[in-house]
């Protein structure tokens, strides 16, 4: 599972409680999550963990203060926003036996601080190299993200190759471009050359059941709404090639957090749910 939580923005407290509902329901065994905070006493990763008896691996932001003036902004953390911390993370069922941060490139513009988060999950059969990501948000940025997929898919090719190879690396994220997108193309590497010779990531959405739009940045949510700007497929899971055998293939996608919780949205991103083969 994927998902962009949002960070500490709106009533965090309810989208909180939102988010562990879907969670608890969705019961996945591995999720990437993005726009994680964490403050001196309190880590949103953690936080879920502890109430979803799941293990946690947290990769703060080394350039966290754009996120901080936007919330500074908002009346809701004034007086501490600077101190917050912004960042990726991953919850797993299944213990985690490494955990490695890749910074990712920034551009010509303000450093986001971007970075990939990547882990060894000691999956009950095989270890599964799952790492989850979050790109430059600037529909502007195009060319910013194609450098930081670059980075990002020479990470993921390389906790593959520290794996047991037994079972296809996954990768999932905010990547904050549609489908048809050079960086979208480039990290899955079959209709533009992949930054890794021979090295290919499939969107699991091309199982998706027939007409199913993937929307993870929808407009019915009144969160989307607000910014002017239209729906869109942006987040991503994306699984390297299944072998003969079928393990690590695709077996069904879908969204979930489509719909409120309780009246409360949990956050303004979808969530895609993947069931591979196990």
């Amino acid at each position: 599972m994927t998902w962009n939580v949002w960070w500490r923005f709106g009533d965090w407290r309810a989208r909180r409680e939102a988010l562990l509902a879907v969670l608890r329901a969705e019961q996945p065994d591995v999720v990437g999550l993005q726009e994680v905070w964490a403050t001196e006493d309190e880590n949103l990763a953690q936080w879920l963990a502890e109430r979803l008896d799941m293990e946690f691996a947290w990769s703060p932001s080394p350039a966290p203060q754009r996120w901080q003036r936007r919330l500074s902004m908002t009346g809701e953390d004034r007086e501490d926003s600077g101190t917050i911390a912004f960042g990726n993370a991953v919850l797993s069922r299944h213990p985690l036996l490494e955990q490695r941060v890749a910074h990712l490139p920034r551009g010509t513009g303000e450093d986001e601080g971007r970075t990939a988060l990547q882990v060894l999950v000691d999956a009950p059969q095989r270890v599964l190299p799952f790492t989850t990501t979050h790109l430059n948000s600037s529909p502007a940025e195009s060319a910013v993200r194609v450098a930081q997929v670059g980075e990002v898919v020479r990470f993921v090719a390389d906790g593959y190759q520290r794996s047991d190879r037994s079972y296809p690396p996954v990768l999932t994220g905010d990547f904050n471009a549609v489908e048809t997108s050079d960086e979208v193309r480039v990290a899955c590497g079959y209709e533009t050359a992949g930054p890794v010779e021979g090295f290919v990531l499939v969107d699991s959405w091309r199982f998706a059941e027939p007409g199913a739009n993937g929307l993870t940045w929808d407009r019915r949510n009144p969160w989307v709404a607000r910014v002017h700007q239209p729906s869109a497929r942006i987040d991503y899971v994306l699984v390297g090639l299944a072998p003969f055998s079928g393990h690590g293939s695709v077996r069904s996608v879908r969204l979930t957090a489509t719909e409120p919780v309780d009246g409360v949205w949990a956050s303004d991103h979808a969530a895609v749910v993947v069931d591979l083969e196990p």
